[in-house]
């Protein structure tokens, strides 16, 4: 039965082909995930084990110099004394201190290299022999005094600086111009991360990042024969009380930032192995439709071996083992197309900006026995139940080369199974929606799936009516082709179903996730952008607070009528930690749209401060109360709540006037400036306001176009690689008509000699083939589409009270954008199938038995 079962699928291997196509498809996802996943990881560990081989101790410090944490200390982190010390120790072999901050570099267009959040500012601490081991130049030298600096090789070749050249640098300052002594490599993480690097010498980083004299961090390598665990005893004491500076052996920065970096990829790849799940899921229909059309068409060949005296436990192992051959084919093939995935993703990253650590391609044994572990799983259990059918095909079959029939009772079982279901996942969604919170997004998720499997259970009930309600449409524009076409799509339930229900998978959830990120987008832009009467937002593009004299200057640009600065703060308020928003009055009213609930918001011009009505309402806060303000400096004063505001996301939870909280910080912390003019947002306005502020790089000045890009960019990130992922799966769907459609077309080859004979010209069999096709296409379309917008709406209302503003929001055209595709899709399947069954010989498709 085995080499009957091998010759089987030598026989039909252009049936299996789209089967075969299907499983390597999922399992290149799942081991290219793996691989990718593995390698990366690897290097980085790599690289951190590295970074970390030589030192003994480092110690790391978290300073505020401004003493603006909340008690009015200032912390300086490491004193230039306390590493002297340090060094003095008798097992330590050098300490050396490092300082480091914002610091971005301006290409020969006044615009910033590199992302900006990473944009990074270092000193250059040369040892005895002049050079820093974490840097190593491919030309010139590390800066020695101010006025010098020293870039990384990317961020030269992309500003075209060499030795001697002028840059013109940001830091949190005003914007400087200095002259390049030097060109390094490095693996920092911040050129890693697709940054920048820019090294200064010692005095002049800790002026512009901390004090003189002081340092963030220090390194300290050990002598020959001498024991971490020792040195970091005997440093631990030297480390000011009063500081936040804490010592670790470099095994356990080693070990940390290992860990760290294992949990970051392990998040990866389970997002990843979970749309790799589903493109597999959708495959097993694909793979199932195949093999019960292949035991139909093997009805009387099947028979015959039972009535040879196969037995019904032979007849199921030889359809299980031409199974597993295509399950180890595929397998091996999707393994070897994984390795070159995970290959094409990492030159990817490095396309995108993102510098990879360099390190060989990590397969692990895991890996490939994962990869034909799931390759072979899938299709072995697709086709159990085509098996099982295939053994209870009697001796009998074998006088008559017709299909048997499936006995009605399946159908009634599979309905009823079916609408329970359905009727349990319809339950668990509008629970959940009504629940809300966390919980009851579980609940929206866990019935979402059990629904899919309802309905997908449900479809070939389904597709009866929805069929022959489109079947006189299909007859009166297409005439006898599409009424061929819509009996051909219901004669088989089963088949259609399986079909559909592959497109229906991902359109559920490619639908979904459209609505909710188009709906999370629009509220969004209702807490931000429609809550804004500025024309400009200014801001630091690393999220850095600004500099008090940026509102300043921008009040002088001609045509601006206020330049509000918002300033942030963190204290408690009648014992709850509370973030808080400060600002003038007058200036804050006139760019930002306060919608009040209670009170008015003049009473901020009165001393008092608005509080955010939900967080007024959990704290039991009124209009009139006095609350206990616990200011950053230590200091203790009562403050009236003068009104409560709606949700507003370009405020915090409270919002008080900018003279009430000055006396208590040292440095304000301003995150933006809120410009508005006289004329509205323009070209020229906006290239006055960035004159206005030296043309720095480092400063980001947004229209509200560019506010509503900066605040909704992520969600319409997020949509198109969840877009990128899902599209696997609808491939696999694809794979899926277009081997329905073959098999239909040779498993009716008598049926259309026939139709042939009779008068049927070769354009309306195509043409019979498409309509088929589009139809099938368009009922899994339009069904994930229905179960997409529903599940959509359930997590929506779970997810509505903890975002402000949201609304379901229905995205038409996009909808008839993917019906649009759905029905090209089928059109696309069927070409193929529709020039074969053009192309059929009348007379030798009418003899066919």
């Amino acid at each position: 039965m085995f080499r009957t079962a091998v010759r089987n699928v030598f026989a039909h291997k252009a049936r299996l082909l789209m089967t075969l196509l299907a499983v390597l498809l999922g399992v290149a996802f799942v081991s290219g995930t793996l691989v990718f996943t593995d390698t990366i990881g690897t290097a980085y560990k790599n690289q951190a084990a590295t970074s970390y081989a030589d030192t003994a101790v480092g110690i790391t410090s978290y300073p505020d110099p401004d003493g603006s944490g909340g008690d009015g200390h200032r912390d300086l982190g490491v004193s230039a004394a306390t590493v002297q010390h340090i060094a003095a120790l008798p097992g330590v072999a050098t300490a050396t201190g490092r300082v480091d901050g914002f610091a971005g570099v301006a290409d020969a267009k006044g615009k910033l290299i590199g992302n900006g959040w990473s944009n990074t500012g270092a000193n250059f601490a040369p040892g005895k022999d002049g050079k820093d081991p974490r840097y190593a130049f491919v030309s010139g030298t590390g800066p020695t005094r101010a006025g010098q600096i020293a870039l990384d090789q990317d961020t030269a070749r992309k500003g075209g600086f060499h030795v001697g050249s002028t840059a013109r640098v940001a830091t949190n300052g005003p914007v400087r111009t200095y002259t390049v002594t030097g060109v390094f490599t490095t693996d920092d993480g911040s050129v890693s991360a697709g940054g920048s690097l820019v090294l200064f010498d010692t005095a002049s980083a800790q002026s512009l990042y901390l004090a003189p004299d002081h340092f963030k961090d220090v390194t300290v390598t050990a002598k020959p024969g001498a024991s971490q665990n020792t040195l970091l005893n005997e440093i631990t004491p030297l480390l000011p009380k009063d500081s936040s500076a804490v010592a670790q052996t470099g095994q356990q920065l080693a070990d940390q930032q290992s860990k760290d970096i294992e949990h970051q990829f392990s998040s990866l790849s389970t997002m990843l192995l979970a749309f790799a799940g589903i493109a597999l899921f959708v495959g097993v229909f694909l793979i199932a439709n195949t093999f019960t059309m292949l035991v139909a068409q093997r009805t009387r060949e099947l028979a015959l071996m039972r009535a040879l005296g196969a037995s019904r436990r032979q007849i199921t192992r030889s359809v299980l083992t031409e199974a597993l051959v295509v399950g180890v084919a595929a397998s091996a093939g999707g393994f070897v197309a994984g390795v070159g995935i995970a290959v094409a993703l990492r030159s990817a990253m490095s396309s995108f900006g993102a510098k990879v650590p360099g390190g060989p391609l990590v397969v692990a044994p895991s890996t490939v026995v994962v990869a034909f572990a799931v390759g072979v799983l899938i299709t072995v259990l697709a086709a159990w139940l085509p098996a099982r059918r295939a053994a209870k095909i009697p001796p009998v079959a074998a006088m008559s080369s017709a299909d048997l029939p499936a006995p009605t009772k399946s159908l009634v079982l599979r309905n009823s199974f079916g609408g329970l279901l359905t009727a349990v996942g319809v339950a668990m969604v509008l629970t959940g929606g009504a629940r809300g919170g966390s919980g009851g997004r579980w609940t929206v998720g866990g019935g979402a799936a059990v629904l899919l499997t309802g309905v997908i259970v449900l479809t070939p009930l389904l597709s009866q009516p929805v069929i022959a309600a489109v079947r006189p449409l299909l007859a009166r524009v297409f005439g006898v082709s599409g009424n061929l076409a819509a009996r051909n799509a219901r004669r088989n339930p089963r088949r259609t179903a399986a079909t559909a229900s592959a497109l229906a998978i991902g359109l559920s959830l490619i639908t979904g996730m459209t609505v909710l990120g188009l709906s999370l987008g629009r509220a969004i832009d209702k807490t931000t952008v429609d809550n804004l009467s500025a024309d400009y937002m200014v801001q630091m593009a690393n999220g850095t607070p600004l500099d008090g004299s940026v509102a300043r200057e921008i009040a002088k640009v001609p045509g601006v009528t206020d330049a509000t600065a918002v300033q942030h703060a963190d204290f408690t308020l009648d014992g709850h930690f509370t973030a808080v928003t400060a600002a003038d009055p007058g200036g804050l009213t006139r760019t930002v749209r306060i919608d009040t609930v209670t009170g008015s918001r003049s009473a901020l011009a009165q001393g008092k401060v608005l509080v955010q009505d939900k967080v007024a309402e959990e704290h039991g806060w009124k209009v009139g109360d006095t609350v206990q303000a616990d200011y950053p400096d230590g200091t203790h004063a009562e403050v009236t709540v003068g009104g409560t505001y709606g949700d507003n996301l370009a405020l915090s939870d409270v919002v008080m006037p900018r003279s009430m909280l000055a006396p208590h910080v040292t440095k304000p912390e301003i995150q933006v400036v809120l410009v508005r003019t006289a004329n509205g947002a323009s070209a020229a306005t906006s290239q006055a306001i960035t004159d206005a502020l030296g043309d720095n790089p480092a400063i980001s000045v947004m229209d509200q176009q560019g506010i509503r890009d900066k605040f909704g960019g992520m969600v319409n990130d997020m949509l198109s690689i969840l877009y990128g992922l899902l599209g696997m799966s609808l491939v696999i769907a694809v794979l899926g008509v277009v081997n329905t459609l073959a098999m239909s077309v040779f498993e009716r080859r008598r049926e259309i000699g026939m139709l042939r004979a009779v008068g049927l010209d070769r354009r309306r069999v195509k043409g019979m083939i498409r309509l088929e096709a589009v139809v099938i296409s368009l009922f899994g379309a339009a069904t994930g589409i229905v179960l997409g917008l529903f599940v959509a709406w359930a997590t929506g209302e779970s997810i509505s009270g903890s975002v402000p503003g949201y609304a379901m929001v229905l995205p038409w055209t996009r909808i008839a954008v993917f019906l649009a595709l759905a029905a090209m899709v089928g059109l696309l399947a069927a070409a193929w199938p529709a020039r074969r069954a053009g192309r059929m010989d009348i007379l030798e498709s009418i003899k066919t038995e």
